[in-house]
């Protein structure tokens, strides 16, 4: 099985090549599906401790051994597996990021982005396209928000909240290298969800008061790892809408918010922070940045589509942020890479 000894020739190019590009597109969702089973199905963990046989990892799952064998023949073929022969695979440094609970990790981004909220809204997306926003509320009754908020898409919105704190993983330590809070005491993460951000600098900044504003829903988890970090005493969790009011502090986290808004509702955002900083009061702003038009593999362009699809946001270039900056009462300063395709925008106040 797996012998192409027999097949000669190679794909010619012109018209042929330009099929077999576009095919390979074409198959874009196959390929995020198999990473999708690979994650949850534990394929990875399976591997963790070293090859097994595509029989074995069956075994230990109770998957049907030779679609577990296709499965993971495809998974080689995407560089997420390597193959040793007779059937038996190890992972490779893609794979080992689809274990579980393990730093670097990207399987619950796996399983979110393979999730139904998300599949039935790229399911309208032409529809999106013509009307210029998300789907899913026709589709669902509620935007992703709404959606993930509902009792019956509990592990869903877990799942959600996990592949956030994944992407945290791969921005913050970039962050917090650069960033000064030298003159900073009170820190407020706005929509932080599980304020990776902010318990990371307060475990670096003994003197830190930090604080996560976010829906009802979701602050219970930054609490929760507060109280993990032995960070309780100086941190607090408040269920409030960043559209009405933010609370007061010498710096704002704005991490990977403004993507699922449009203009107008991420200048409020904004506005709501500038309104109330005190003097001299800053914000961080982190978000894929939209290269030059046609740069080959933008990840911020590509990610442009999901949030159309799914939230209704944007991903913007540098122009567009920087209009939305002047919008609502800031100005950017140093501008650098933190990691993962992400860049942070450090904000004054005008």
């Amino acid at each position: 099985m797996g012998d192409t000894t027999q097949i000669t020739g190679e794909v010619p190019g012109g018209p042929e090549a330009d099929a077999a590009g576009l095919m390979d597109l074409l198959l874009g969702a196959a390929k995020l599906q198999v990473l999708h089973a690979v994650a949850a199905l534990h394929v990875a963990d399976h591997l963790a401790d070293g090859a097994r046989t595509a029989e074995e990892v069956a075994e230990r799952e109770g998957s049907q051994p030779r679609a577990t064998y296709r499965l993971m023949r495809t998974a080689a073929s995407l560089g997420v597996l390597s193959y040793a022969g007779d059937h038996a695979f190890g992972l490779t440094g893609r794979g080992q990021l689809l274990r579980a609970g393990v730093p670097g990790s990207l399987r619950d981004l796996a399983l979110a982005f393979t999730g139904s909220g998300h599949w039935q809204s790229w399911s309208q997306f032409p529809d999106a396209v013509r009307e210029g926003t998300s789907q899913l509320k026709r589709v669902t009754g509620a935007d992703i928000f709404g959606y993930y908020a509902r009792p019956e898409n509990a592990e869903e919105a877990r799942i959600f909240a996990g592949s956030m704190a994944e992407v945290s993983a791969l921005t913050i330590q970039g962050a917090m290298a650069a960033l000064d809070i030298a003159r900073v005491s009170t820190v407020v993460d706005v929509g932080g969800a599980d304020g990776q951000f902010v318990l990371e600098l307060m475990a670096a900044n003994p003197g830190l008061r930090g604080q996560v504003l976010d829906l009802p829903h979701a602050i219970d988890g930054a609490r929760a790892e507060a109280a993990k970090r032995g960070l309780s005493i100086r941190f607090s969790a408040v269920a409030g809408d960043f559209f009405t009011e933010v609370p007061a502090a010498d710096l704002y986290l704005v991490k990977t918010v403004l993507h699922d808004w449009d203009d107008g509702q991420s200048v409020t955002i904004l506005r709501n922070c500038r309104s109330a900083a005190p003097a001299g009061g800053r914000a961080v702003v982190v978000e894929a940045v939209v290269g030059d038009v046609g740069t080959p593999g933008d990840f911020a362009a590509l990610s442009d589509m999901v949030m159309l699809s799914v939230t209704g946001g944007i991903e913007r270039d540098l122009a567009e942020f920087d209009e939305l900056f002047t919008a609502s009462g800031w100005r950017r300063g140093k501008t650098y890479h933190v990691g993962g395709g992400y860049f942070a925008m450090e904000l004054d106040a005008v």
